[in-house]
């Protein structure tokens, strides 16, 4: 039977002293518990109020939100990252609420500083960011909410809210065009993406127009690449040789998801999910899975 907790305060007065002030002295007495909980009337609010709290700890949720170090307005800097591609996606801010709801509701919320008011993300596009997980920095005044986006995050249709390049403008050049910041995987993806788009083109097609162009080659290096990575376990070769040959799968691989139109993106997703299973129960579950397809 679970507790139930009764308070029974009181004022009392120092007898004698008519310069005495009131006292107040506060028992609680929980069913199920052998014993009352009671603070004397001259422990003082303190005590009560540690008293209390043994009974009633803090929730862990309060605990963090206490934890942060909001500026003077209760604000901290709150940015989204893309959970697969790691992807800066927008930034804004956020109080107590604002948190407190990301965290209940797993939508990124923020705190409008033009309007004071809370807002989640997506909700007039209905593009929301989906939130996995929530960090602190080191000095607890910022925050990351590492989510998955439903749609481009910025209102002006871009996957992100990151697409000018001070580099680029810096260069003074008129052909500057806005591109996403983006990792080094995600910058190889694109690239590849864009000789697709080219193949087309009179120009001498490059190495990775002729492997879109020609699947027996393209499938024909992805299996060599993946031989000498390999060998360089099996022979014993540095890891300078290894990092190259992974370098070599890596990038034959992407023109084939490329060819297939499947992101990278879509990859990392299905690795995620893989992460609270076993790998010998996740292979049977696909071989059961695809005995039922048949």
């Amino acid at each position: 039977m679970a507790a139930s907790c009764h308070r029974f305060p009181s004022l009392r007065l120092n007898s004698g002293d008519p310069r005495a002030t009131p006292r107040v002295a506060k028992s609680i007495r929980c069913k199920g518990k052998k014993s009352f909980l009671t603070v004397s009337a001259g422990s003082g609010v303190g005590s009560l109020r540690r008293a209390e709290e043994e009974l009633h700890p803090e929730s862990p949720v309060e605990s963090l939100l206490d934890s942060v170090k909001w500026d003077d307005k209760g604000l901290a800097v709150a940015i989204a990252q893309n959970v697969d591609t790691g992807a800066i996606l927008m930034q804004g801010f956020a109080n107590r609420e604002a948190l407190s709801t990301t965290i209940s509701s797993r939508k990124a919320t923020f705190y409008s500083r033009s309007r004071s008011s809370l807002w989640t993300k997506g909700e007039t596009s209905m593009n929301f960011i989906n939130v996995h997980d929530v960090f602190l920095d080191c000095d607890r005044d910022s925050i990351i909410y590492l989510g998955k986006p439903d749609g481009p995050t910025c209102h002006t249709g871009s996957e992100t809210c990151y697409f000018s390049s001070a580099l680029d403008q810096l260069k003074l050049s008129e052909d500057n065009k806005d591109r996403l910041a983006l990792t080094t995987l995600y910058s190889l993806e694109s690239t590849i993406a864009q000789r697709k788009a080219e193949m087309r083109s009179d120009e001498k097609p490059s190495w990775t127009k002729r492997l879109f162009l020609d699947k027996k080659l393209l499938c024909s290096k992805i299996r060599e690449e993946a031989d000498e990575l390999c060998r360089t376990l099996e022979d014993n070769e540095d890891r300078s040789r290894t990092a190259s040959e992974m370098a070599d799968v890596l990038y034959h691989s992407l023109v084939l998801l490329s060819s297939k139109g499947v992101k990278m993106e879509e990859v990392f997703e299905v690795l995620r999910k893989r992460f609270e299973k076993s790998g010998i129960e996740e292979k049977s579950s696909r071989k059961s899975g695809n005995k039922e397809a048949k």
